[in-house]
């Protein structure tokens, strides 16, 4: 837990998950520059809407002043932070409306403050639903770290909110302050993307902020050239499954098995189910928005494949690789399988021991190696 002063007041912060490096903040100088420029101005009318709000600094600071507040995130992870964060300063879970990205907020909004995500997809697919829930006079504030801060983040609120000014950096950060045009009529963008799953007769569509959304990963595609068949009715995990791509192929190998697609991104398993329902409109399978498979019994699962993350947001580590290796550990049968894939640098033939007696390499490539762990 660590301490964040804000113009609203102080509060106690943790990320999710939590963290072994201690150099790691729930928050950072972008957070409180937007908080900063919101406590300068007059508090606006009805609900303020936070927009990525990683781990709920922005929210609670709000909610903490007693003012409306609601949250819009294509993460569960970050609505399960704010909703851990809440919690921790003494304010009730109903203290913020949270939305996912396959909903639109109802607004209407005079005031809204954005943290850039990495996906520049996902902002400009948040900026153009946003705009018909703003009033007329309504201000959009954005934030990020200034090396994190891409100059078409720009382009994206002129073209779907109104001109724009860039603030000075402080401490690193700069906010875009866009202030609501209501004679534009931006056209509705096509931001889904659509390509072949090699190597089967299925075609993948994905949502804006998806994993690998304009070509199949080469991890991923690595990983596809040794997925099993012959398992019968086997319980089938898709950890952290994007668009779906190893699911439906291991779905293809293996017709009788039962499936089960998990992300923690909901435009992710939207994106899984609908690919999947396109390629076995007569077959069923579960779909999850979850923190991985903290949720799942032991011994549900007799293979779970999974290409990890490396990364939450722009911070790399193997964090959230090692948990998901625990988690799958805790649900696989005495005698199933975890495979994976990783870049070669992560070393996740030495890390997966942590967890597995027996490690076998499947396939190498020059950059990633496909891993079988079990036992």
């Amino acid at each position: 837990m660590q301490a964040c002063n804000t113009p609203f007041g102080a509060l106690q912060l943790d990320r999710y998950p939590e963290t072994r490096n201690p150099t790691l903040q729930p928050f950072d100088t972008a957070d409180l520059y937007l908080l900063q420029q919101l406590a300068d101005a007059s508090a606006p009318a009805g609900p303020i809407l936070v927009i990525n709000d990683q781990f709920g600094t922005l929210a609670c600071a709000l909610a903490l002043a007693g003012l409306q507040v609601h949250s819009w995130t294509d993460s569960f992870l970050a609505q399960q932070a704010l909703i851990n964060n809440l919690q921790s300063n003494g304010l009730k879970p109903d203290a913020v409306r949270s939305y996912s990205s396959q909903e639109t907020p109802e607004g209407p909004y005079a005031r809204v403050l954005v943290k850039v995500p990495k996906s520049l997809s996902l902002l400009e697919d948040q900026l153009s639903r946003l705009r018909e829930r703003l009033t007329d006079d309504a201000e959009v504030n954005a934030g990020a770290m200034v090396k994190h801060l891409p100059h078409s983040a720009g382009d994206l609120l002129a073209r779907y909110i109104g001109p724009y000014q860039a603030s000075l950096a402080w401490k690193k950060a700069r906010l875009l302050n866009a202030k609501m045009d209501p004679s534009l009529t931006p056209a509705k963008p096509e931001l889904i993307t659509r390509y072949a799953l090699e190597g089967s007769p299925f075609s993948l569509q994905n949502q804006p902020g998806v994993f690998s959304r304009e070509h199949l990963d080469i991890g991923t595609r690595a990983l596809l050239a040794c997925l099993p068949s012959g398992q019968g009715s086997a319980r089938i995990v898709d950890l952290g499954c994007g668009n779906g791509a190893l699911g439906i192929r291991a779905a293809e190998l293996n017709p009788e098995a039962q499936l089960l697609f998990i992300d923690e991104s909901y435009a992710a398993v939207s994106s899984a189910k609908a690919n999947f329902t396109l390629a076995f409109p007569e077959r069923q399978a579960d779909f999850v928005v979850a923190d991985g498979l903290l949720n799942l019994a032991p011994g549900s699962a007799d293979l779970i494949l999974c290409n990890p993350p490396f990364h939450q947001q722009q911070v790399i580590g193997d964090e959230l690789a090692m948990r998901l290796f625990e988690q799958s550990k805790a649900v696989l049968t005495t005698q199933g399988r975890l495979i994976i894939v990783g870049n070669r640098h992560m070393g996740y033939h030495v890390k997966l021991r942590t967890f597995f007696n027996k490690i076998e390499q499947l396939s190498a490539h020059p950059k990633f190696n496909v891993l079988a762990a079990w036992e």
